[in-house]
């Protein structure tokens, strides 16, 4: 969603490192570049400074308030900052300027996780718009809000009507898998999540969901060896990290 930028220095408190002061001098030189901007916002993103990204996106956005990227990129921050809130609150302002069908896929997606009915309404939207070409996204929207307000059973059919679309799509047999194991269905749970794995064998979140389903149904080796892939394919990955620990 973002534009990437390259940085292997260390800000420090007093001086700004040589990519920032480049960046800052581009943007101060071409201040109607929306790309050298965004690649300023991407630097801070890429060093996990979401304060200062969010603040270089509001003053952009004082110059340009009717800029519907600049207020989807502002979303994308808050939300990966953790503050669902203020994400929503953007999402909503750049479809009042723009409906583009990502920005509602965006907030149908979060209002979806936040139990909130207006995720049905916003994948409705999708499905009576045929030019967003968004079926399988708005279809997922809808599991996503069930499975999230306790309707696993429900949120089931539409993951499966999600593969029946795409066999490929790993986040519907992720979410599928995890509605069977909320379920206690471990075992079912575990055969959906070797279906993602063999679609996408570089899919992290399968090997550490077969993890938790190989440790539910006491087979304590196999499911240190799925953390353990978990972890091969993102090292970071705090969960699979956490979950392994306890067992060793």
């Amino acid at each position: 969603m973002l534009f990437s930028c390259n940085n292997d220095e260390v800000s420090n408190e007093n001086t700004p490192p040589n990519k920032e002061k480049e960046l800052r001098n581009l943007v101060k030189q071409y201040p109607d570049s929306l790309l050298l901007t965004e690649n300023l916002v991407q630097y801070f993103r890429n060093n996990g400074s979401y304060d200062q990204a969010i603040i270089e996106t509001s003053n952009a956005l004082k110059k340009d308030s009717l800029n519907d990227r600049l207020h989807d990129i502002k979303a994308t921050l808050y939300f990966e900052n953790g503050d669902t809130i203020n994400a929503i609150q953007s999402f909503e302002t750049a479809i009042d300027i723009n409906p583009r069908p990502g920005y509602i896929i965006s907030l149908g997606s979060l209002y979806a996780q936040t139990k909130n009915p207006m995720a049905l309404e916003m994948a409705d939207a999708l499905l009576h718009a045929p030019a967003a070409k968004a079926q399988q996204q708005a279809i997922f929207i809808k599991g996503i809000y069930y499975s999230y307000t306790g309707e696993k059973i429900k949120a089931i059919a539409f993951f499966d009507k999600c593969l029946t679309i795409d066999y490929r799509d790993v986040l519907a047999y992720r979410e599928k898998a995890i509605c069977l194991y909320d379920l206690n269905k471990y075992a079912t749970a575990l055969d959906v999540l070797k279906q993602a794995v063999t679609v996408q064998k570089t899919f992290d979140e399968g090997y550490y969901w077969m993890g938790r389903c190989y440790e539910k149904l006491g087979n304590k080796k196999e499911a240190i060896e799925n953390y353990q892939w978990a972890l091969q394919l993102d090292p970071e990955y705090v969960e699979a990290k956490e979950a392994l620990g306890k067992m060793q």
